[in-house]
Formats: structure tokens, sequence, C-alpha cells
């Protein structure tokens, strides 16, 4: 038995598209809960039993995930994970297990920020942190941060998010809504001379593209208060293209879309803006508390801060986020326009002039057809391609780690199933 039990350090967290399983033993470690079967950057490895080859595309052994996140991972960045993850810099410890005051998580801490703030080119005067919890615990911590319960605070709603966004902050201040999308399905953003901004609001707040609704901003508007800040929630479109931070006040992102594992939150916050808190602030919330800590006044989410440092290094590798914009461009072009020459027959209803690279809602023209197009798409290897189930038809996410491989898969099989349902 000791001949052929493996040992379960050497047993790969992330195994290779090769590896064959060996069942457990009751000696293998905890962490050996992550072990499962073969994934790479958005591409499964189905039986080929289970798959009807389209054509000779070299793709058809791979399933490309669409869905909204979490995301999937670059194949690049969960090798050099397998490679860590158990013995991390010589310590034999995994990340998950160090203590977050160690030297070795002090250094993939610090490293993470860096990185990032290189990416971003965010400012020295600004605060980089990484929070537990999603980004809708920023829903709360903004107006908690930002304002006093009797202050006015602008909120332009384009969407599920924003919406929320507005409603969560009704309960610590006067929150309004600026402009709203909603009569018009959450379609368009409007004209920023048409927002009807309050001149005595102390922030503006956006969500820069909406996830369910496929809206992105192209430009960010400005508070017409000068004293006023923009506030961000930028969770579906973070790192995929470069922003100028010096622009907003915060920036706020969930990191299970574009850079890493859902759990936790980056909040880039000018540090002018540092310990206005209300007086009931929890103090989890509280900004200050937080970037004097180096987001550590409690226990923070290490592996998933581990997981985004190596992304946030591999993005630097492919030469910073205006190459990674270019690719999602690239992405979104051939997907839309095959959408677009359709003849109607796929619809996007989005205004062309704010449709979002990452997120790619649309629907046939024959609604009955839906069903039969996603049970299809899903025997060729393209899952989570359902809709939200607020607006339904179908929705493509094409994220960072999406390769140009999947989209044309897609668009091929979109050519197809149109000449084949007519």
């Amino acid at each position: 038995m000791a001949a052929t039990t493996p040992h379960p350090l050497k047993t790969p967290i992330f195994p290779t598209k090769t590896h064959s399983f060996t069942k457990p033993t009751s000696q293998i470690l905890p962490m050996t809960f992550f072990r499962r079967p073969s994934i790479s950057c958005t591409a499964l490895h189905p039986s080929p039993a289970t798959t009807t080859p389209l054509s000779s595309d070299p793709t058809k052994d791979r399933v490309f995930n669409f869905a909204a996140g979490p995301a999937t991972l670059p194949e690049r960045v969960l090798a050099k994970a397998q490679s860590e993850l158990l013995d991390f810099g010589g310590t034999s410890m995994s990340v998950m297990e160090m203590s977050h005051r160690s030297k070795a998580f002090d250094g993939i801490i610090k490293k993470a920020e860096s990185d990032l703030r290189e990416l971003l080119s965010v400012p020295s005067d600004y605060a980089v942190m990484f929070l537990q919890g999603g980004a809708t615990t920023q829903f709360a911590a903004v107006p908690l941060n930002l304002v006093e319960p009797g202050d006015s605070a602008d909120y332009i709603t384009t969407g599920s998010w924003s919406d929320k966004a507005f409603k969560e902050a009704q309960k610590y201040c006067r929150a309004r809504v600026a402009w709203s999308g909603k009569s018009e399905k959450y379609t368009k953003i409007p004209a920023f001379e048409a927002i009807e901004q309050d001149p005595h609001a102390k922030y503006l707040h956006i969500c820069a593209n909406e996830t369910i609704h496929g809206v992105e901003y192209k430009d960010y508007p400005t508070p017409i208060n000068k004293d006023a800040v923009l506030v961000a929630d930028m969770s579906s479109n973070f790192c995929s293209k470069p922003v100028d931070v010096s622009r907003f006040g915060v920036i706020y992102a969930g990191a299970q879309k574009n850079i890493g594992p859902a759990g936790l939150t980056v909040v880039i916050v000018r540090k002018e803006l540092l310990g206005k808190a209300q007086p009931v602030t929890p103090v989890m919330l509280d900004y200050k508390t937080q970037a004097e800590g180096g987001s550590m006044y409690n226990t923070p989410p290490c592996f998933t801060i581990y997981m985004c440092g190596l992304v946030f290094a591999d993005l630097l590798e492919q030469g910073g986020l205006e190459g990674i914009e270019r690719k999602n461009k690239e992405k979104a072009r051939i997907l839309y326009e095959t959408i677009d020459v359709s003849g109607g027959y796929f619809r996007c209803p989005v205004e062309k002039s704010v449709r979002s690279l990452m997120n790619v809602p649309f629907t046939l023209e024959n609604s009955e057809l839906e069903k039969v197009f996603i049970e299809e798409a899903k025997k060729e290897g393209m899952v989570e391609l359902k809709g939200h189930r607020s607006v339904g038809g179908m929705r493509a996410s094409i994220y960072n780690a999406m390769p140009l491989a999947g989209v044309k898969k897609l668009v091929a099989f979109m050519k197809d199933f149109q000449a084949r349902h007519p």
C-alpha cells in the first residue's frame, strides 16, 4: 500500500490535462478539497462521447465558459499557483494556512498592491485596499464613509447593480436618482448634460459596466459640485482597460470577474477622503481604519489576494492594460458584428455606442428557439450562455481570460445555428 499511495504534497492541486486521479487516503491534507477535474482559462475538457464536433475546429475538445462570474483564470496563472500553493517560497505551507502577519504573506500583499498600482497608474495620494466581501458591501460603505445622514448623493442607474447601490444608499443618506434607464430597459447611458445633478450632492455614483444588461461607460461624467467626487463600481470591467484613476474619488470592484476568485473587493480611495466616516460606520467598513491597517485590521482573504497578485503580475507581463483592451475590443467586435449582420435573427438591445466589452446580451428573433440554442451550444462545448433570469435571452461574458478562440467558436456556432434553424 505504501508503495502505491501518492504523497499528499506531490498530488497536484490544479492537475494537468493528462493527470489521472488517485483516490485520496485518510492521510491527505485538508487542502486537497481543491482537487478537481482539469480546468483551464475558460476551457474544460469533457468526455468526447458527450461532444458532437461542429467541424474540424481544433477547439472542439474544449469547453468555453461564458459565465458572468465567478470567472475562470488563465492557465498560466493556475500553473503558477499549483507550483506554490502547498509550499510557498520554501515555507512548507499553503498560502491559505500561513499567518497573514507573516513575512511571506506581507510580501504577497505588498507585491499585489505594487503591481496593481503599476497596472492602473494609481497616484500616490490614493489608498489601495483589499477587503473582504463582495462589491455589494461597498453599496453601504460608500455613503457611510463619504457623507453624513442629511447629505445628498446622486446616482445614475443604468442597470440592476447601480439601482441596488442606490437603494442601499438611501438607508444612510439622501440618495437620489439623477438619471435612470429603467424605462428603456437599461439599454443606454445618458448624455452627460441630461443628468439632473443636485449641485449640493457630495458624490456622483455610477456602475462602469452593468454585468446583467451589457451597458458600459466609454467616458465618465463629472460632478457639477466642484467639491463632490465621482464614485464607480467597476466590478465587471476592472483591469479590462486603462482607467484614469485621478478622475475618481472612490473605485471599487469585486475580484470574481477579471482578477481572481470571489471573496475580495478592491477599493481605491483618494486619501483626502479618509476619516470622514459616519460615527455609526462599522469598523470593518471604515476606509481610514482599513487603509491605516494595510488591509489587515482583520484577517484578509489571503488566498484570493494571492491569486489576484498572480493575475496582476500576468497582466503586466502581457504588456499592461492597453494590450488587454485591444484583445477585448477584438473579441467584442467579432461577436457584435455577427449579431448585427444576422438580419435581425440575433438581436442585441444595447445602444451601439455603449455596448459592453465584457458582457454581451442577445436574443433570438424567434424566442422559442433560445432554449434550443443554449442546449445545442452546450453540446458543442460552450456553456453558461443563458441570460440573467431578470432579462432572459442569452449572455456571453467574454472577460480577460476568455481566449479569442472561444469567441470565434461561438460565432461559428451562431452562423451554423441560423442556417439550420431559419
